[in-house]
This record gives C-alpha cells, sequence and structure tokens, in this order.
C-alpha cells in the first residue's frame, strides 16, 4: 500500500536552496547594481592615483673558471700548495642576489639618488624598507639575474636598477668573491708585508759598511740558498696554516705536506750549521754581514715568490671576467605598469558582490530568525548582552 507524499515533507535542502534563490530574486538590484556603483567608483579613483613605471635591467655575475695560476699549482711546490689553501669559494648567482640586497648597496643607492627625501623618511631605515618594498631582484635557472625598479619617474627608475650594477661593481672591487680575486688579495696582502721586510733588510745590510768582497770565503750563493731554503719552509708552515681550515690531520694532503716541512727543516738546519761554521771562522763584522745578508736574501726570495703570484692571480682575474656583464641595460619605461585599472575594477566589482551576497543572505536568516519565537527570544537576549556589555 502506497502513501501519497505530503508538500512539507520535501528535503529541508531542497527548500533551502529555494530560499537562497528567492532571496538573490528578491535583492537583485542590490546585487547587480552595488557592485556595479563600487566598480565604476574604482575606476575612477585609479585615474587619480600616480602612475608607476617599472625599469628593468638583466646582467651576467662574474663566472668561476679555472685560472691560469691555479692549472700551474703542481709544478709550483709550496707556494701552489699556498695559492690552493686559498681557493674553493663557490659562486652561486644567490650570493650576488644577496650582495644587491645588502646595507651596503641599499644604503649607497639613498646616498646616491636622496631617497630619504624623496620617500619623505625621517630615517635612514625608513628609506630602506621603502626602496626593499620598490626593489625586486631575482635569479633565473639560465644564470642571468634581473633587476626591477618601480618609481613614479620612468627616468628615475631606469636610473636605480642600472645603479645597483654600478654599486655591485663597486662592491665586488673590495671583496674577494672569485677564486682569482682571493688569490690577488692573499698574495697582495703577502707582497705588501714582504717589501717592507725587505726593505728593512736591505738599511740594514748596508749599515754594516762591509763590501762584498768580504764574502770570498764564503760564497755568496750558499748564503742565497739557505735564505731560499728558508723561504720555502716559511711558505709552507703558512701554507700548513691554511690547509687546518679545510682537511683533517689525518687526511693524506695534510700528511705528505707535514713530510716536506720536515724535509725542509731538516735540509735547512745542515745548511744553517754550514753556514753557522763558516760565518765564526770569519771576524765580527764580516760574520755580522753574512747573517744580515742571508736575511736580505731570504726577504728578497719571498718577495720574487709572492711578486710573481700576485702576478699571475691578476691576470687570472681579468680572465675570469670580475667584471659584471650587462646583457640588457635599463631603459626609462614607455608604458606604465600601475595601477591596472581594469583590474582595480573587476576586483572592487567582485568583492563588492561577494560582500552584498553576504549580506542579505545573513539578513534573511535574521529575519527568519525572529519570526519563531525561540530564536527572537535568543535574539532579544544577545542584543541585551551586547548593550550591557557596551555600557548602554
Amino acid at each position: 500500500m502506497t502513501t501519497a507524499l505530503d508538500p512539507h515533507d520535501q528535503p529541508d535542502d531542497e527548500i533551502s536552496l529555494l530560499d537562497l534563490l528567492q532571496v538573490i530574486v528578491d535583492n537583485l538590484r542590490l546585487l547587480v547594481l552595488g557592485p556595479l556603483s563600487v566598480g565604476i567608483l574604482a575606476l575612477g579613483f585609479s585615474f587619480l592615483v600616480k602612475p608607476t613605471f617599472t625599469a628593468e635591467t638583466s646582467f651576467l655575475p662574474p663566472q668561476q673558471q679555472q685560472g691560469m695560476a691555479a692549472s700551474m699549482l703542481a709544478s709550483l711546490g709550496a707556494l701552489g700548495g699556498l695559492a690552493g689553501a686559498a681557493t674553493g669559494l663557490k659562486n652561486p648567482a644567490d650570493q650576488y642576489v644577496a650582495f644587491l640586497k645588502s646595507n651596503s648597496i641599499e644604503d649607497a643607492l639613498i646616498e646616491r639618488f636622496k631617497l630619504t627625501e624623496r620617500y619623505e623618511a625621517k630615517f635612514k631605515s625608513e628609506a630602506r624598507k621603502t626602496l626593499e618594498s620598490k626593489v625586486k631582484i631575482a635569479s633565473g635557472k639560465d644564470g642571468l639575474i634581473t633587476v626591477k625598479v618601480d618609481d613614479t619617474d620612468p627616468q628615475m627608475a631606469a636610473d636605480m636598477a642600472n645603479a645597483h650594477v654600478q654599486e655591485l661593481t663597486k662592491l665586488m672591487g673590495r671583496l674577494a668573491v672569485t677564486e682569482a680575486q682571493q688569490r690577488r688579495q692573499f698574495f697582495e696582502k703577502q707582497l705588501q708585508q714582504t717589501k717592507d721586510k725587505l726593505t728593512q733588510a736591505d738599511i740594514a745590510l748596508k749599515e754594516t759598511g762591509i763590501s762584498g768582497d768580504v764574502l770570498k770565503a764564503n760564497p755568496q750563493s750558499a748564503v742565497a740558498a739557505v735564505a731560499a731554503l728558508q723561504a720555502q719552509v716559511t711558505v709552507q708552515e703558512v701554507k700548513l696554516g691554511a690547509m687546518r681550515g679545510y682537511l683533517a690531520e689525518s687526511a693524506p694532503d695534510f700528511k705528505q705536506a707535514l713530510t716536506e716541512l720536515a724535509t725542509l727543516r731538516a735540509q735547512l738546519a745542515k745548511q744553517s750549521q754550514d753556514s753557522s761554521g763558516a760565518s765564526k771562522g770569519q771576524g765580527g763584522a764580516q760574520g755580522d754581514y753574512v747573517t744580515k745578508y742571508r736575511d736580505y736574501k731570504y726577504q728578497e726570495t719571498l718577495f720574487e715568490l709572492f711578486a710573481k703570484q700576485f702576478e699571475m692571480a691578476k691576470i687570472d682575474e681579468s680572465r675570469e671576467g670580475a667584471n659584471i656583464q650587462v646583457l640588457d641595460a635599463a631603459q626609462p619605461p614607455e608604458l606604465k605598469s600601475k595601477p591596472q585599472k581594469a583590474l582595480i575594477a573587476i576586483i572592487a566589482t567582485l568583492a563588492t558582490g561577494f560582500a552584498l551576497l553576504l549580506f542579505v543572505f545573513i539578513r534573511q536568516a535574521l529575519r527568519n530568525a525572529g519570526q519563531d519565537s525561540e530564536y527572537a527570544q535568543k535574539i532579544q537576549a544577545l542584543q541585551a548582552s551586547w548593550r550591557k556589555a557596551i555600557g548602554r
């Protein structure tokens, strides 16, 4: 036996959908005219906003490659190992992005373009934050780095984008980033120190007042050999100190370097004994001359070794491409990038439509709840609690 279905027994969700559709139809004018009005107002407001222009530059950062000096390390003995100890710095594009975002470059740009006044900032930190919001720096998989700068003046945007590359070039001149730059900086420092010591040794040698004729019994070649050994021992000691930074003492290379140092020290000790015996056989003035001459030759040998490595590092640095290669320099943009008037109007229209739709649904729900006595009492109690909370 079948029973007729009562219309009131229809599922609640179907009735709810019909009610929602009815609410939309009842408020159709509000839901259509309201968003359109707001969209038109937003479009009109966008015409009052000062346009923003975006300038872009892209460049290729310095690339790491094996330099001429690095390929000759094996033939240079202890000094070659010293140069190798100064290498090994990796050079990813992300490192240059970090340089571009550093306070050093940002402060240089702030001073160069007087951005504190332009951005109406009281402190440099505020100008720095504003600058960061207007600059976008990114590195691509192709190895290129792009710099985009937003500004209301197209020429200013282009100048600031290009200035990023210029300031990075200046910063690179102060930092040792690439392998050749590291070696150049290291040997430049060692060369200057050795030059000062060589000058002092030369002055001390001249103060003895004895000519080279007094060395007939002790040839200069023997003294020069001792000085050369002393220089090699010094270089090997510095090499071991550098190797301790990246190798364990149990590593084969480190043990080999220790063995080489012990051999050089043994040779130096033997040569020094022979030289000391010859010096004692001569007068006090002659012995003093021999000692100072040997010190002079030692500093001279060091200076020659460091000078050779310094020149090779400079050649490698020029070959390595320490200069940044600009692919596309920034040009004053012809078209504005912001504001996008159509997009602003569309977003404002959609956002207003969603807000009004939510509003009419909530308003209808409250009306329906007010028709139920139980819900009406709850709403009244809620209103009373609200008035009490705000002190009314």
